[in-house]
């Protein structure tokens, strides 16, 4: 996803948005507009066929998928940037190099990113 759905804080060099309190990595912002699209409709078969699966092996596989296409993404896996900085993902901002940064949001926005902030 190159922009986050709803308007949750983004990382000033791109990197993740911040949703629920935590640092999530967004889409590799190097995709072309094309591997990006099929990897999202990729993502959102994956999920409906989660969604809708009736064993527990078909939900192992749909999940899987969902993975696949996350790493395409480069929502997971490696790093997708060169700029040295570590994958921050899963923490929250203020415990993060993101810090700073974090702490010079309005209460507003941090709000939109962590709504117990």
């Amino acid at each position: 996803m190159s922009k986050p759905a709803k308007d949750y804080p983004r990382t000033p060099d791109g990197h993740f948005f911040v949703s629920k309190g935590r640092l999530w990595r967004c889409t590799d912002l190097s995709l072309d507009d094309s591997t990006r699209r099929a990897a999202v409709k990729a993502l959102m078969q994956a999920r409906r066929a989660v969604r809708e699966a009736e064993t527990e092996e078909v939900t192992r596989a749909a999940r899987n998928q969902v993975d696949e296409a996350k790493r395409r993404l480069g929502e997971r896996g490696p790093i997708w940037w060169d700029d040295g900085k570590p994958d921050e993902g899963g923490k929250h901002p203020r415990n993060s190099i993101y810090a700073g940064w974090w702490s010079s949001l309005s209460p507003e926005e941090q709000a939109r990113g962590d709504p117990e902030s």
